[in-house]
């Protein structure tokens, strides 16, 4: 048990003065971030009691690693060429069924020196459309988070699904075509070298850590997959129809900052 000292507190205050600031931004209704209102806020901290406790962090316990393939695009290419060797070898991809229905495969965008990593579970009729992720509702809520909840742009960040093309009616990828994208999903990986992969929703916590665990024991928690820190949370379609979730996700994005 540690106690809160002044410093603390300050640090607090400051924790729910960005947290009502990321919900104003984000569209989260019924939440005041009047200058006023803050003001109360932080005086309301001065008065709390420094002998208040906190429990310590809970420990967990993660999955077993991911077994992956060792992959070597990151050793034969430069890093800014490395991701553009991967989408070439990746192709017109033909490997599975979901190619005979697609409009576009796609392998997603952003920063390929990214520290951080975006990661869906397929595209829906908007990103196949456009051979671009994440677009519609969903994908304006997470350049939200992106922007309010973490000041950085889509740009700074890469973007990705982990099946790359959409499947019939949106169902869930079959195993077989998850085993076709995975390879090249773990290539985008190895020559990204993200610090960070943030896996949005169940089916692609799911997909990437080989588990049936639901997203609600999965997220918020940091496990190994090649080396990377993983970490998933809440799809931002998730979050349209249960606005509640927010919260969870805002604790995600501080453990993602830190």
């Amino acid at each position: 048990m540690s106690v809160y000292t002044k410093k603390n507190v300050a640090s607090l205050i400051g924790d729910v003065e960005n947290y009502l600031r990321f919900l104003a931004e984000i569209g989260c209704p019924g939440f005041d971030c009047s200058a006023q209102s803050l003001e109360i806020l932080k005086s309301w901290g001065k008065t709390l009691s420094p002998a208040l406790r906190r429990p310590e962090r809970e420990q967990v316990k993660s999955p077993p690693e991911c077994q992956t393939e060792s992959l070597a695009y990151s050793q034969k290419c430069a890093p800014e060429n490395a991701l553009t060797a991967v989408r070439a070898e990746f192709g017109n991809c033909r490997r599975c069924a979901l190619s005979r229905n697609r409009l576009h495969l796609v392998f997603g965008e952003g920063n390929p020196q990214a520290k951080l990593v975006f990661v869906g579970d397929k595209p829906g009729i908007e990103e196949d459309r456009s051979g671009k992720p994440f677009l519609g509702e969903a994908g304006q809520l997470l350049t939200k988070i992106i922007e309010a909840g973490m000041k950085l742009s889509r740009h700074q960040v890469y973007i990705c699904d982990a099946v790359k093309c959409r499947p019939p009616a949106d169902r869930r990828p079959k195993p077989d075509e998850i085993n076709a994208c995975l390879p090249f999903f773990n290539q985008q990986m190895a020559a990204i070298k993200p610090d960070i992969i943030c896996v949005l929703g169940e089916e692609a916590a799911q997909m990437l850590l080989k588990t049936d665990l639901p997203i609600s024991q999965l997220r918020g928690k940091f496990y190994d997959y090649m080396g990377i820190k993983l970490l998933p949370t809440f799809h931002p379609a998730d979050l349209l129809r249960n606005p509640e979730k927010k919260r969870a996700v805002w604790e995600d994005v501080k453990k993602m900052m830190k």
